[in-house]
């Protein structure tokens, strides 16, 4: 455990509330990619598989049950994703690409591959209504920047550690590279109180 993976998870957890927040105060998921939610559910799922053999922590095994609960939340509307081209391609290759050919270690790898992409559908949704609202930025933003964090802490790993995963590695830099575009548009739009919108 370190600072980077600390703040990351914090990050991560911001990003649930604000979501859950965002869809109690509206009564609604309008605006909310559904197909991310369901991407994110898997990726959680698959990569949580080791609880119920591994125990490493109060703390990891916490975290991971949170994460895993919280992202069974449904989508609004426009949300025509074909995931099954995120879906597809990430799970051949975990399958082909993985530090052990077992069951477990391939899932987990999976889930790697296809959390770095199940933002996709919703950064898609952004980018088709055109807009969306605050909380939803702040929600997409405490999202890249717990990606961003945790590829601080595989530097700190590596370093003071001695601890390098690269399949973990180059799906967080996948991960953080999507966001950027969106990260420019929260610091010039959203922090200064306008309305995230994009081009149709």
């Amino acid at each position: 455990m370190n600072l980077f993976r600390f703040l990351g998870d914090l990050s991560h957890l911001l990003a649930i509330i604000l979501l859950l927040l965002k869809i109690w105060k509206s009564r609604s998921c309008a605006g909310i990619s559904g197909k991310s939610q369901v991407l994110f559910a898997v990726v959680f799922t698959a990569g949580c598989l080791d609880l119920f053999f591994n125990y490493i922590s109060l703390y990891n095994t916490c975290m991971k049950v949170v994460y895993t609960a919280c992202s069974f939340t449904t989508g609004g509307n426009h949300d025509t994703f074909r995931v099954e081209f995120l879906v597809v391609p990430t799970a051949i290759l975990a399958f082909l690409v993985n530090h052990d050919f077992t069951p477990l270690e391939i899932l987990w790898t999976f889930s790697i591959y296809l959390e770095s992409v199940a933002i996709l559908p919703q950064l898609f949704m952004v980018s088709k209504t055109g807009e969306a609202e605050t909380i939803t930025s702040h929600y997409l933003f405490a999202l890249g920047v717990y990606r961003t964090l945790y590829l601080f802490n595989w530097i700190w790993r590596y370093h003071f550690e001695g601890f390098f995963d690269l399949i973990a590695v180059v799906a967080g830099l996948v991960q953080t590279v999507l966001y950027c575009d969106f990260f420019y548009l929260y610091i010039t739009k959203v922090l200064k109180g306008k309305k995230l919108s994009l081009p149709a």
